[in-house]
């Protein structure tokens, strides 16, 4: 059962009833399974060890404009932990530290937090470890929970973010900065870690950035987290979530596409989250082999429009139906919609008119579109226009996921194979369902790999902070090896930057890691796709396991991109 523990609100300290958090009683046997399974660290955290620092650091992209950006940070050396002896290790102590979730949810956000705890617990007897509540948001305001051993129990091992829940929020203004920077004062931190995905660890290194140019003693860390996997490089080979998530919406295509079979007349358009990044949708693809998979930058590197895609799909359609084939499953990154030039084109005017005017019902505000982009905004489906029209998100950009691209297709098919079929080049039968694989994928309990990935950035998390560093990402390495032989450090967040002009001024990002055209993940699809296309090659994997001898199983991008064949 869960403690009752001390929250504050800014002003003053409530006790916070043990009835908001989880109880394991009210778990399934599965759930309870999870919560004694034991984790293995990596070899050299469970021993003396010692950091050493690498050579000085650059940027992913002008660095001259990062330096400028960050002159306190910019150029510090990534750091490596190496086995140590006694007379090296860091001098145990009692620090304070402050742990906070960031963006969406990914499975094992929770391992992560206990990860810190039990370093904590281990290497720095009497520490306070403090889980700030709603986001960036619980620190800016100083809410809080102090996380002890009977709350933490029932999420060690569990999916969601609900031990202190995340938030969208960002520390960005000179008001906001300050606050966070009275918080850590007040709550006398000597370090803060930053789970989140790429906004969040720029936000992160923003922070950093202003705390030591404040002198404060707070050290802030991060901790890769995306199920999309944009947010990686080579220091950092995956974020987590991608796997635990990857393997739920692989059951769920190798379910539909059992049921594809059955009944021999329905194609499955399945639109699979991932934002901007197609990292998913083709991890998905080798896990399942479908019929059509398509990737948003390969699309974009073609240049190919919305007339290509659907004639794309109608062709293997067209083709499937001469063997008889009236039914397969086809895969839609959520992002799709985002590659294609033209409507990329229509997406930026619609951008700026929504920025600037009132859109009138009457459509004067259409004369601002070019003629392209007003011819083609004409000819999507009236639904499709509707959600173009929506609210931007804070960045000003359409919201993808909002945009049901998948039924957007299977009305443009049908309207190709219509055509077709009245010349004759179609004989067989077309009957579309749509399905959007998303928020189910986001807070299932996480596969052993990444439990024991999680448990590891927050271990990792703590020795950075123990030793005095600040600006860096928790990041572990060799993961296609048993779990001993991973390797442990951190990178400056700096080396992962590249900036973006916004309204005038060098705003810093965290580069996005797209789908390489170049990559092992990709051309291992390319090598068969055609055959998965006319020929019924579907694999169901079913249900994440966790015993057994598929259970410690690594996704195939991330074996793939270190180099080994599967």
């Amino acid at each position: 059962m869960a403690a009752a523990a001390v929250v504050s609100n800014g002003n003053h300290a409530a006790v916070q009833a043990p009835s908001t958090g989880r109880f394991a009683s009210g778990y399934s046997e599965v759930q309870n399974s999870r919560l004694d399974h034991s984790l293995p660290l990596p070899s050299v955290l469970k021993s003396s060890l010692k950091v050493v620092d690498g050579p000085p650091s650059s940027a992913a992209g002008n660095p001259d404009e990062i330096a400028k950006l960050f002159p306190c940070l910019f150029g510090q050396p990534s750091v490596n932990m190496v086995p140590g002896d006694s007379a090296g290790e860091l001098a145990p102590k009692a620090l304070k530290i402050g742990v906070v979730l960031s963006g969406g949810q990914a499975p094992g956000g929770h391992n992560v937090i206990s990860g810190i705890f039990d370093y904590l617990q281990d290497r720095c007897k009497g520490s306070t470890l403090y889980g700030f509540r709603g986001g960036p948001a619980g620190i800016m305001k100083g809410k809080y929970v102090v996380l002890t051993p009977e709350y933490i129990y029932p999420y060690r091992n569990q999916g969601g973010f609900d031990m202190i829940c995340s938030g969208r929020d960002k520390i960005e203004t000179p008001e906001q900065f300050k606050q966070a920077a009275d918080t850590a004062v007040k709550l006398d931190l000597d370090g803060l870690v930053v789970i989140g995905g790429d906004d969040s660890n720029t936000n992160a290194c923003l922070l950093a950035e202003n705390f030591r140019s404040k002198n404060l003693k707070t050290r802030v860390i991060g901790c890769p987290k995306t199920i999309d996997g944009d947010l990686k490089s080579k220091e950092v080979p995956t974020s987590f979530g991608f796997d635990t998530a990857c393997k739920i919406y692989a059951e769920m295509i190798g379910n539909v596409m059992v049921d594809a079979r059955s009944t021999g007349k329905y194609y499955h358009f399945v639109r699979l989250m991932g934002r901007a990044a197609s990292h998913i949708t083709l991890e998905c693809a080798l896990q399942t082999h479908p019929n059509v998979t398509l990737i948003g930058e390969e699309v974009a590197a073609k240049k190919q429009t919305l007339k290509n895609v659907t004639d794309y799909i109608a062709d293997v359609i067209c083709k499937r139906a001469e063997f008889g084939y009236n039914y397969g499953v086809i895969l839609i990154p959520e992002g799709l919609i985002d590659f294609i030039p033209e409507v990329q084109q229509l997406i930026s005017e619609l951008n700026e008119i929504l920025a600037h005017d009132v859109v009138d019902e009457a459509g004067i505000w259409k004369k601002k579109l070019t003629p392209q982009s007003l011819e083609l905004f004409d000819f999507l489906p009236q639904a499709i226009q509707e959600q173009l029209m929506l609210e931007r998100d804070p960045h000003g950009n359409v919201q993808v996921a909002k945009i049901e691209t998948e039924k957007m297709l299977i009305q443009m098919v049908e309207t190709e194979l219509e055509v077709r079929k009245q010349a004759s080049a179609y004989k067989g039968q077309f009957k579309g369902q749509s399905h959007f694989f998303g928020y189910e994928g986001r807070c299932g309990l996480p596969s052993n790999f990444d439990a024991t990935y999680c448990n590891a950035l927050g271990y990792a998390a703590g020795v950075l902070l123990h030793s005095g560093k600040t600006g860096l990402i928790s990041s572990v390495g060799n993961l296609a090896a048993p779990v001993a032989e991973w390797t442990v450090g951190g990178t400056a967040l700096t080396s992962l930057m590249d900036v973006e002009r916004r309204h005038g001024k060098f705003k810093p990002v965290i580069k996005k890691a797209m789908v390489e055209l170049e990559g092992a993940p990709f051309k291992k699809y390319v090598s068969m796709r055609e055959e998965w296309a006319l020929k019924n090659l579907y694999i169901n994997p079913g249900p994440i396991q966790f015993v057994g001898p598929t259970a410690d199983k690594v996704n195939h991008t991330l074996l793939l991109e270190l180099g080994y064949q599967i």
